[in-house]
């Protein structure tokens, strides 16, 4: 799987409104969701990750991603690897990165957006992952 389609499949969830544990693209989903759904349209992945509060335990969260992807460095970060972010002051927020900076189901403007990632965003960035067979 090479990143652009990562990204373009990811584009595909764009302004879908922002649903507590949503899954469904154009209907509702949260950050894990779009992940999780990305992962699953492009035969990935067909892990899930349920339970899990508004504010997901920081811990755990990070716990899955580093066991379900291979972690890289920050600065080596690519288009369609995905980012762990802290909110709150806990990594609790998962997004992708674009080659227009971010994406990811934003529960204040209650849908996934795509954004240029500015410097707020950027420090909150505390690891990258590159999910199974993205090359």
């Amino acid at each position: 799987m090479i990143r652009s389609e990562v990204v373009c499949c990811a584009r595909g969830w764009l302004g879908t409104p922002w649903h507590h544990q949503g899954r469904v693209k154009g209907v509702g989903v949260d950050c894990v969701g779009v992940v999780i759904g990305v992962a699953r349209e492009l035969g990935l992945s067909d892990f899930d990750a349920t339970g899990y509060g508004h504010r997901p335990d920081s811990r755990e969260l990070e716990r899955i991603a580093r066991e379900m992807m291979r972690e890289v460095p920050v600065p080596e970060a690519r288009p369609g690897d995905v980012l762990l972010v802290e909110v709150d002051k806990q990594p609790q927020h998962l997004a992708f990165l674009t080659d227009a900076g971010m994406l990811h189901a934003y529960a204040p403007l209650r849908r996934v957006v795509e954004h240029r990632i500015s410097d707020d965003w950027a420090a909150r960035i505390v690891a990258a992952f590159v999910m199974p067979g993205v090359a």
